[in-house]
């Protein structure tokens, strides 16, 4: 099943998110080398691509896992919550319906 895991960034969290990501990356290409990433980005604190020194509010992930336990455990072991970025990750069941 696919599940919405949605992470809220600490109100300072750009230095450190910058610093994790090439492992945070390395966790959802894997997910996308599995065949089970359906989308994932970050969630700007300002309505631009690119928010410079802005940061990100937090991040989305869609992806499909064996259960609800199972995308939580992995949400919980992101290189983003170990380091300090994320204040809180929620996970949801998802289903897509479009596109197709």
């Amino acid at each position: 099943m696919l599940y919405a895991i949605v992470a809220h960034d600490t109100l300072d969290s750009l230095a450190q998110r910058r610093a994790t990501r090439p492992a945070h990356l390395a966790r959802l290409t894997a997910l996308q080398d599995e065949g089970r990433l359906v989308l994932a980005g970050p969630r700007p604190r300002i309505d631009a691509a690119d928010p410079g020194d802005a940061g990100f509010s937090g991040s989305l992930v869609v992806a499909e896992f064996e259960s609800l336990e199972a995308a939580t455990a992995w949400a919980k072991d992101d290189p983003y919550v170990h380091a300090g970025v994320y204040a809180s990750v929620d996970v949801y069941p998802f289903v897509k319906t479009l596109p197709k």
